[in-house]
């Protein structure tokens, strides 16, 4: 079972960046699919992007593509979301999880960290 505990949220003006990082406590941690989603006051939990046991694949949503990059570090254990011209729609609560399949959909990820808040001011 895996324990996932997002950090690196905070306030950024637009055009900023920050670097979102997961961190999983399991010993199976490159056996996952490592997702990102994030929830925005009001709004359902949405897609972000995902990342592939090796990392060899990525898939992002159209509205973060360019701007957003997932990456990981399965000796660390860990998957981060590096965001870069960050717009005040992207303010949500950034979520990490895991999954054994190859999906957007956020139901078919098994674990879930606690999320961590992300605002853009404009």
């Amino acid at each position: 079972q895996e324990q996932l505990v997002e950090s690196g949220g905070g306030l950024v003006q637009a055009g900023g960046s920050l670097r979102l990082s997961c961190a999983a406590s399991g010993r199976t941690f490159s056996s996952y699919v490592m997702g990102w989603f994030r929830q925005a006051p009001g709004k359902e939990r949405e897609f972000v992007g995902a990342i592939s046991r090796s990392g060899a694949m990525r898939n992002y949503a159209d509205s973060v593509k360019g701007r957003f990059t997932i990456s990981r570090d399965n000796a660390k254990n860990t998957v981060y979301l590096q965001m870069n011209s960050l717009k005040p729609e992207d303010t949500a609560v950034y979520y990490c999880a895991a999954t054994t399949g190859w999906t957007t959909r956020l139901y078919e990820y098994q674990y879930w960290g606690q999320g961590t808040q992300v605002t853009v001011s404009s």
